[in-house]
């Protein structure tokens, strides 16, 4: 469906080039008198909101364009998370490893976001990395602080690739000539089998209608300071590739606020020809939908001319090595242009007990994020609240592609992505199509090794300053679900005070009293100390307990509003708008089964109540 003058469809404002004379664009459009001689300001209107909805095609031209501005959007936090992931695997010093640890990040990327969009919810969703998964990882870096720098010294840049022959998917895929390569690889495994379980258990939660018993005990009061521990716990990462040079971090992170937030509701001027208007002034936010890529690029560029004059140590020992933009440019040119993760790259999968319960409470805080995210979809999109068994249905899908992330060894589990709701907020294009191409870029980003190679070669800390910038904005969206709790009550306060306080205590002394803590050795102990470690476990179960055992009302605890959405959707008795965005592109024949419709995560079809958006089982 194309854009024309008579369109019905709301266009951006517009600066066009005229004689002079005053104009009207088509039906429903304003028409002024010109500002100058040959200036005239010209704003559409129309009735709807979107330019394109959720089940409508646009033009390939702009569903090209609009897929890769989606798929810019999240990039930065892929490379950041598939970096901290080969941080805890001991795997920072060798680049080949980390550029498949991202290459497999992207290709994931693709896969599930294709894959929700398809047979998923039916919203136009962008499944990335969850960094929720990243807790549990940091607190076993924490129990075991010195594993990495405890074991032989890393190869060199090319080790990887030279000590490991990819040649199946049973166990043998690699032959190991090294120590420290058998030691990552061993880290990487264990988080593979763990990840598998973890991401089965989530998919269970929807796929058994579980989703909903667990939403009567799990509410604002326990998903915000689990959250808020998780953001908080990242500060020691992000002061990783901070510390290394905090003149470019505070570069990239001052440039990403004042593009994003100083000059938010300003609009970017853009020259745009086409044939119905001519010439004229198209104007967008284009630096607020991109302001951390932008930071970003003037960071890489600030770096690379402190490393062209010397400001920047040379020494490879020296921390400031690794913001040189020369740090891992080699890489580069030693990298395959094709390279494709499969399922066991890396070996058989391992599990450990440890890793596996944090990534399941990641997996509960992950959905709690992702529920948010369906309903803001659908208000931005224009569509009815999304029903039982479209929730039941992301969920699970969202847990299986964790599962599937496993397998292919990324070591964190997929996500919806707020962000790229702004974005769509912003284009006012809701088409389902944008978001299965910007699928289809990332897979392949994925494939393509000199991609990859290239966003590695990124200096630390113009990834430091994005880093701040989103987990700054991460922190507050946490502490904004607080808005349908009551906080003038005596009891939501003291649940939030205490989780919080003591998610933060008991991790860090145990930190420097690792060995106080002891039931005989063994596993046992590596477990519960594992546990107790992870801040956003420890704050959450507090937070789940108190505020499902001291008295208070559905109301004052935000359950309430929390389950049932405030939101009257533009749709018929008929629900014929429900079924045009929910519907997915199963064959009719499995939709319209009587059996499979019983499934909590397929449409009922004798039930004419779904458009109930109550998770409430």
């Amino acid at each position: 469906m194309s854009m024309n003058k008579e369109s019905s469809r709301e266009r951006v404002d517009l600066l066009r080039f005229t004689n002079g004379d005053k104009k009207c664009a088509g039906n429903g459009v304003a028409c002024h008198d010109s500002v100058s001689d040959d200036l005239e300001v010209i704003i559409e209107r129309s009735d709807s909101d979107l330019l394109y909805k959720v089940a409508e095609h646009p033009p390939i031209h702009l569903t090209l364009f609009f897929g890769f501005q989606q798929a810019l959007v999240a990039i930065s936090s892929s490379l950041a998370i598939s970096l901290m992931v080969a941080e805890v695997t001991c795997a920072m010093d060798d680049e080949a490893l980390k550029a498949r640890l991202l290459s497999s990040t992207l290709f994931m990327n693709g896969v599930t976001t294709i894959i929700m969009n398809l047979v998923g919810i039916g919203l136009p969703l962008y499944q990335g990395a969850a960094s929720d998964f990243l807790v549990p990882l940091f607190a076993m870096q924490v129990i075991d602080s010195g594993k990495c720098s405890g074991k032989p010294a890393s190869p060199t840049q090319a080790s990887f690739m030279e000590n490991v022959t990819l040649s199946g998917l049973n166990g043998t895929a690699y032959n190991v000539v090294d120590d420290h390569t058998e030691f990552v690889l061993s880290n990487i495994r264990q988080l593979q089998g763990s990840l598998i379980a973890a991401g089965i258990f989530q998919g269970m939660l929807g796929a058994t209608g579980l989703l909903g018993v667990l939403m009567r005990f799990v509410g604002p009061n326990t998903i915000v300071p689990t959250l808020l521990l998780t953001g908080l716990y990242m500060v020691k990462a992000v002061m990783k590739f901070v510390q290394v040079q905090w003149g470019v971090a505070s570069c990239v992170c001052s440039i990403a606020v004042i593009l994003s937030l100083y000059l938010g509701k300003r609009r970017f001027p853009i020259p745009f020809w086409n044939r119905q208007n001519g010439f004229h002034i198209l104007w967008y936010p284009l630096h607020q939908v991109f302001s951390i890529l932008i930071a970003m690029m003037v960071g890489w560029l600030l770096c690379g001319i402190l490393t062209m004059t010397g400001v920047l140590s040379d020494d490879p020992k020296s921390v400031e090595f690794n913001a040189r933009t020369d740090a891992r440019s080699d890489y580069i040119a030693e990298s395959a242009w094709i390279q494709f993760p499969y399922p066991g790259q890396f070996g058989p999968f391992d599990f450990n007990v440890s890793v596996f319960l944090g990534f399941a409470i990641a997996s509960i805080t992950s959905i709690m994020d992702s529920l948010g995210d369906y309903y803001a979809c659908a208000q931005i999109c224009s569509a009815p609240p999304p029903p039982r068994h479209a929730i039941n249905r992301g969920i699970a899908l969202e847990g299986f592609c964790s599962a599937i992330s496993g397998m292919f060894g990324c070591g964190h589990g997929t996500t919806t992505y707020g962000g790229n709701l702004g974005v769509l907020g912003l284009t006012r294009v809701g088409s389902r199509d944008v978001m299965i191409v910007a699928g289809v870029i990332y897979l392949i980003f994925g494939i393509t090794g000199k991609v990859c190679a290239v966003f590695i070669s990124i200096p630390y800390p113009v990834l430091g300053g994005a880093l701040i910038v989103m987990f700054g904005m991460f922190i507050g969206i946490a502490i904004s679900s607080l808005h349908v709790v009551n906080l003038n009550s005596t009891r939501n306060m003291a649940v939030l005070g205490i989780s919080i306080l003591v998610g933060l205590l008991l991790p860090t002394w145990l930190e420097t009293n690792k060995d106080t803590i002891s039931f005989g050795g063994g596993s046992a102990d590596s477990i519960i100390k594992m546990l107790l470690a992870n801040p956003s476990l420890v704050g959450g179960v507090i937070a789940c307990f108190l505020d499902n055992t001291i008295p208070g009302t559905l109301e004052e605890r935000g359950i309430t509003a929390w389950q049932n959405k405030v939101y009257k959707p533009p749709v018929d008795d008929s629900g014929a708008e429900i079924e045009s965005v929910y519907e997915n592109l199963l064959p009719g024949i499995i939709k319209r089964n009587r059996i499979l419709s019983k499934l909590p995560f397929f449409p009922d079809l004798k039930d004419k109540d779904n458009q109930n958006v109550s998770m409430d089982a």
